[in-house]
Parts: C-alpha cells; structure tokens; sequence
C-alpha cells in the first residue's frame, strides 16, 4: 500500500512540538527534520507533489532510530515509526534496493545455515587481522558509508554459531507439563551465545521439554529496512516450520525478535489466508521476560550487594509494555542491590544496522546512554535484547568503564 493511503492518519499532526521532547535523534541533533513533526511533513510534502522520491531523501527517512518514543509522547499517537516503514518500502519501490541489502535480506537471513557460513567468515578474518586490511584498502564501504567506524561494535565473533553447539532438537526439562520452543535470534545465535546457554537453561527449569527450533531470521531487520515483501517471506518460512510442533508457548529471549514476531498479522492484509495463521502464531510468542515467574533464583555470590541496572530495550518497552517484569525479577535475587537508570527506555542508538550509514550519530546517542549509566555507578547492567547487549558494551569499552553487560537471563543463572 502506498504512503498515500496514509495520507489522513499523516495529517493528524498538529506540529505541537511534544515528540521533541522524547526523540534521541532530535535531542542529538537539534534538526527538524530529525523529530516526528518534521519526518511527518516530509512524507505530506511527498503524498502533495511538493516533492519527488530522490536520493534527496533517503537521510531523513532512514536516519530515525523507529523507537517509537515519539508516538508515546504524541497527544493523536500517531505512529511515525509504522509510516516511516511504509514510507521507506515506496522508497525502495520508486528508487531501488542496495545490493549488500540484496545479499543480507534475500540470500542470508532466511537460511541459517548460510548465515552461519558467513558469520564464520567474518570471525575468521577479523581473528586473521584481514578486516583491518579490507579498511586500509577502503573496501569496507560497500557494507554501509561508516562501516569502517563500525566494524568494531563487534569486537569478537565465536567461530561457531549457537545451534552448532546445541542442535535444534528436543531437550528434556524438569518441568511437569510446559513444552517450550526456544526461538534463536540471529544475535544469540551468531554473537551473544553465553545467553543463549543461560536461556536453554532456564527454560529446562520450568519446562517438561524445550524445543531449540530451527527457525530463520524473524524478518525485523527487512522489516525496520521498509523490505516489507521480505519481512513476510521470512514471516512465512518460520509458521510453515513451526506450525505442526507440539509448543505450549515459543518462547525467545531477544525482545526485538518477540515484537515483531508477535506483530506477524500486520504483514498480511485482512484478504489473506496467512493472517490468521499468523494470529494463531503471535498468539504463542513469550518474550523470556513473561515466562521467568517460576525460575528458581541463584543464591549471592559474595558478601557486597552487586550494584545492578537495567535498560529497556525500545521493542520490549515500547513494542510489549514490558518495563516491570524485568525489574520484579532482578529486585528479588539475593545479593542485587538495584539502581534505576535515568532514561532506561530510550533507544541506546543501534536499531539494527543504523551504525553502518549513521556512525557519528549513533554515538551522540549512544553517549547520553553511557553517562546516564556512569550516574547510577552500577556494577552490572541488564536487558533483555542480545542487539542492546552489543552496543552497551561497545558504549562501555570506549567509555573504559569495567561494567558488565549482560543478558537478564545470565544474572538469574548467577553467571
């Protein structure tokens, strides 16, 4: 559907000025068209002739970070995050696709299998010193403008991928009836794999069997991206897979992953058979921070409180509404001594591939997340996104802080 059709629901912006307030980009930058009001008379501007699909445009569509801050502080709530999307799928529409994004949407994130091959790739030639080389040579540009900035959010990458190590398969729990399937995020099973083992044993606490499923990619990224015919394809290939299994519930620990697989239905308009197969899906997905009421606690590691706080990744807050079962949790482990983090909901500046194209603002972002955290001197900081976990820890290592970051999961484990 073109952006058109949104036309009324765009104009409902009365230019009050309140999502300034509440946006990072905005707060970073100062620029209007970097705020809700001015993204929304871009796309008027556009649906009135006023101006033509062009390169021009692609900075302020694609420069929000779709964390949804300022649809919360919007008197019409107006969802600027869902219209950008629309927006950008136009966009590609009317001036084209990249190829690298032709590679990662259509020839890697549905089969994992490929994506692991190619993980084990870049692990190899980042522990080989080669990625240094390919940035001397100036090659690392095809991967996005400000990828030789970038490249070091990642400091390491395990040579093998989570589900190499535990196969998708059954695994027996000592629950008395919950069957749980495991749904692996590309970030756990690629990057943060010691959450993935944290989870896994987690979930055999309060399940009879848990299934590591063998699922793709969610789609989110191509979704965020406006690839919105990818995005169902990988929607698709994931209920076609999962249909026919025996699951109570399907349970992920990566909160991006759960919003958009709970937001399944969207992808398919109310003609489509899919969208009630998709409603039965979403009806299934537990972000890990719903389902850990049962979870038996570690007992304190040491004599001294441990300092810990927690960030709210943008899909858990924003996209489930889950801000108290994460805090509930931490409050109740002996030995924790929890510290609020000032502005924990807003976006800590990664929204998947941002870094690539918009390093220096990512930074900005990033930054004010780092100096919100030195306030609250905690020893640990949790969440619940493994993309988060990326990026904080980037935050700190540049900051030289000695926080740990972590997963939610591995604190309950007592990891």
């Amino acid at each position: 559907m073109e952006i058109a059709a949104y036309y009324d629901e765009i104009a409902h912006c009365n230019k009050c000025g309140f999502c300034q307030v509440a946006c990072p980009i905005f707060r970073a930058t100062g620029h209007e068209s970097g705020v809700a009001r001015g993204r929304l008379a871009l796309l008027r501007a556009i649906i009135e002739g006023r101006l033509d699909w062009s390169d021009d445009i692609e900075a302020p569509l694609f420069d929000c970070l779709l964390c949804g801050a300022c649809t919360s502080n919007c008197f019409p709530a107006i969802p600027t995050s869902d219209l950008l999307i629309r927006a950008r799928s136009e966009y590609l529409t009317q001036v084209g696709r990249k190829s690298i994004h032709r590679l990662l949407f259509d020839h890697l994130l549905p089969y994992p299998d490929r994506l692991h091959v190619a993980a084990r790739a870049v692990a190899l030639s980042k522990k080989a010193g080669l990625s240094n080389l390919a940035r001397a040579l100036g090659l690392l540009r095809i991967f996005g403008r400000d990828f030789a900035n970038a490249e070091d959010i990642v400091e390491k990458l395990p040579v093998t991928a989570f589900r190499d190590r535990n196969h998708p398969g059954v695994y027996q729990g000592s629950g008395e009836e919950l069957i749980i399937g495991y749904f692996i995020g590309c970030g756990v099973d690629i990057i943060q794999q010691q959450t993935g083992t944290a989870t896994l044993q987690l979930l055999r606490q309060i399940a009879r069997q848990v299934h590591v499923l063998n699922n793709c990619c969610c789609g989110l990224p191509a979704y965020s991206f406006g690839d919105l015919q990818i995005a169902q394809k990988l929607a698709q290939k994931n209920m076609q897979v999962l249909a026919s299994g025996p699951y109570d519930v399907i349970v992920t620990d990566c909160s991006s992953c759960a919003s958009f697989l709970k937001k399944y239905p969207v992808l398919f308009s109310e003609e489509d058979s899919r969208r009630e197969a998709a409603k039965m899906f979403s009806a299934k997905i537990r972000d890990l921070s719903e389902s850990l009421n049962n979870v038996a606690l570690p007992t304190p590691a040491a004599d001294a409180a441990i300092r810990v706080t927690y960030h709210d990744p943008c899909h858990a807050s924003r996209g489930q509404g889950l801000v108290k079962e994460p805090r509930d949790i931490l409050k109740k482990i002996p030995g924790i001594e929890y510290r609020e983090l000032p502005e924990a909901d807003w976006c800590c500046g990664g929204a998947g591939a941002y870094a690539l194209s918009q390093y220096d603002l990512y930074r900005r972002v990033l930054d004010r997340k780092i100096a919100n955290l030195i306030a609250t001197e905690a020893d640990i900081i949790a969440t619940s996104c493994p993309a988060c976990i990326m990026h904080l820890s980037y935050g700190v290592r540049k900051h030289g802080l000695k926080t740990r970051v972590c997963h939610i999961s591995e604190i309950i484990r007592g990891r």
